[in-house]
């Protein structure tokens, strides 16, 4: 029902977007997805195209008036550094750099310039997805669903916000540089940074992605590819550098006993809720109505000033990296990206359960949604024969 594409390379003229599936009747303009765009490329630890590139979406189709039409939406972004590029001959790349797409994509289609990989493998493509999530975050906040992320470790550093609500971590990474909300642990973190910055190598770290204001419901068991999350792992892992997403507890819930892992259910006035949220909003694969937490493993950087070992693929002998322009951290970065992706993916599922080609149809079926209450649950307290 909602599906997007991308295309671009790095240094091409532009990164794409084409968004089908956005219903008719949401106010969009430029200025709804410039924030999220802007988001992405501040964070300290970035590398030198931060400085070149000042990200401006132009939507080329499906908004008329001021708002979306049902039809697919276009988008595009301008890259500032084509003009470095264009026009001008290419010093060929022969030698691939371990952790990047440069030898897996030369073996996959046959390359005979590394730098083709390279082009389309780069997280420029990202700010594409970026656009698309601005656009599905809007939708989200219709219905009252607000997305945001935080840094939890970055390095050796890792930050207890065990204290500090998901409203203060939210607002507070919004004002920290690399997006930590805990001033002594991003204070540690921006020392680890400099100092690998110093030693011409990177850092990669945790991130985490909240979703607040979800209705029960989204999502399904019936299927694997219908899971949430399923489905969010894998937007998250589409991500350049991601290694690792777990939801909730995550790993950690393995070292507990059963009795200990799960959120026992109350009854409060009516209402059916949850003393605590070790499933990270989702049982089933379904959302509980919780927050839903979604936490993301980061590796360093893959391009280092630094040289790392290698292969000159035209000469056959052993040779050393060269450096391609990239951040010394991208965890910050990396998190808005991971925003996008999880606004996606929401807005799919909640387009899926309510259906609905408007804004108005869309509002009309939300309140009718069943609630975690008793009230909204009439069952039968009857056996009943399920085979004949």
């Amino acid at each position: 029902m909602l599906r997007f594409l991308t295309a671009g390379e790095s240094h091409g003229p532009a990164v794409i977007a084409i968004l089908e599936g956005m219903p008719a009747g949401l106010a969009l303009s430029p200025a709804d997805i410039a924030p999220d765009l802007a988001r992405r490329q501040r964070g300290f630890g970035g590398g030198p195209r931060m400085k070149l590139e000042r990200d401006a979406v132009q939507i080329l189709g499906g908004v008329l008036a001021g708002e979306t039409i049902g039809a697919p939406l276009a988008l595009l972004i301008p890259n500032l550094d084509h003009t470095q590029w264009k026009g001008r001959p290419v010093e060929p790349m022969t030698v691939p750099r371990p952790g990047h797409a440069d030898l897996t994509g030369a073996l996959k289609y046959g390359y005979r310039h590394l730098r083709f990989a390279l082009e389309r493998a780069s997280a420029r493509e990202t700010a594409a997805r970026v656009a698309v999530g601005a656009v599905c975050r809007k939708l989200l906040a219709q219905f009252g669903v607000r997305v945001g992320s935080y840094v939890v470790g970055i390095g050796s550093v890792q930050a207890d916000l065990s204290t500090l609500s998901f409203e203060e971590r939210l607002e507070g990474a919004e004002r920290d540089a690399v997006r930590c909300p805990h001033e002594a642990a991003s204070s540690a973190m921006r020392a680890e940074i400099e100092a690998a910055m110093q030693a011409r190598d990177t850092m990669g770290g945790v991130f985490e992605v909240v979703a607040l204001g979800l209705p029960a419901g989204l999502g399904s068991y019936v299927h694997w590819d219908r899971r949430l999350g399923s489905r969010l792992a894998a937007a998250l892992m589409g991500i350049p550098a991601i290694k690792g997403v777990e939801v909730g507890e995550g790993f950690a819930i393995a070292r507990k006993l059963g009795t200990q892992a799960q959120d026992a259910i109350d009854l409060e006035d009516g209402r059916l809720v949850r003393r605590s949220n070790r499933a990270g909003g989702l049982e089933g694969g379904i959302t509980t109505g919780d927050p839903l937490v979604v936490r993301t493993v980061m590796k360093p950087i893959a391009s280092t000033l630094a040289p790392q070992s290698s292969v000159d693929l035209a000469r056959g002998e052993a040779a050393r990296t060269r450096y391609e322009r990239s951040d010394f951290c991208a965890v910050p970065r990396a998190a808005v990206v991971g925003e996008a992706v999880v606004c996606f993916v929401l807005a799919e599922a909640l387009l899926e359960k309510l259906g609905g080609d408007s804004l108005p149809e869309l509002r009309e079926r939300f309140a009718r949604l069943r609630q975690p209450r008793l009230e909204d649950l009439p069952l039968d307290d009857e056996p009943r024969v399920f085979w004949e």
